[in-house]
């Protein structure tokens, strides 16, 4: 075994150390937990779009700010790809092989602050909380950046059905609220009167872009994490697609 292959595995055992032990009934209370907070999140976000909330769906609302950092609609159905992720997740971990899963353990509650922000960002969302929006979106993906550090040691080592119903699934949830944040930003700053003063909105989207990237090349050179960047791919094709009538933005998306 390398040296980096020792220090990450020491650096996993200490992170989830204390989650070692023999099932118990909180651990049933856990699997539960996991399963109701998930529910809800979906449930909440069923009827955001279904109603919707405030007589407008998400995107209807995004689409009303002139921002650059924008991708096409299309971009936005990575949302099915997350939640079957997370329920894939929700059933893996429900299994009552999973209940002393140490890894399980003790990604709970990170989760499950995940499935709040989630839930409550869309209520902020829907009725013109913007700012209040942006820090809930930032705490999910925090949440969800302290969920990803408790696990990302053990990918190598753990069976192939946790990678695809645990770790991949987080990986691309991490990724998207990346992106979502940013955007939410630039949201913010508009509904706040700044126009991009003094470069323009185009050559700020150009170098949040140039930020995003960055954060990219960290995840997929120094992490090896293909499922983030892949995200961010995604995400910049569709700002490509979406903001072709300002070439700067568009091009810098590429």
């Amino acid at each position: 075994m390398t040296t980096s292959a020792l220090r990450t595995e020491a650096q996993g055992n200490m992170v989830t150390e204390s989650y070692r032990g023999p099932a118990s009934r909180s651990d049933i209370v856990r699997q539960v937990m996991v399963i109701v907070a998930l529910a809800v999140t979906i449930f909440v976000n069923y009827l955001s779009q279904v109603l919707p909330l405030n007589g407008r769906t998400a995107g209807e609302i995004s689409d009303s700010f002139p921002v650059r950092f924008t991708p096409a609609g299309y971009v936005f159905s990575i949302w099915s790809v997350i939640y079957q992720g997370l329920i894939a997740y929700a059933i893996y971990q429900a299994l009552p092989g999973q209940r002393a899963n140490p890894r399980l353990r003790a990604i709970t509650w990170p989760f499950i602050l995940s499935c709040m922000a989630n839930s409550t960002w869309i209520f902020a969302w829907h009725y013109g909380y913007y700012t209040v929006a942006l820090v809930i979106i930032a705490l999910l993906a925090i949440s969800l950046a302290v969920l990803y550090a408790r696990l990302y040691p053990y990918f190598p080592t753990v069976t192939t059905a946790e990678q695809w119903t645990t770790h991949i699934p987080f990986r691309i949830y991490l990724g998207w609220a990346t992106v979502a944040t940013i955007a939410n930003t630039t949201i913010t700053l508009y509904n706040f009167g700044w126009q991009g003063a003094p470069f323009g909105a185009p050559v700020w989207a150009a170098i949040l872009l140039v930020v995003a990237s960055i954060i990219g090349l960290f995840f997929a050179v120094g992490l090896r994490d293909a499922a983030y960047t892949l995200v961010l791919v995604w995400a910049f094709v569709g700002i490509y697609v979406k903001q072709t009538d300002a070439p700067l933005t568009a091009y810098t998306a590429l």
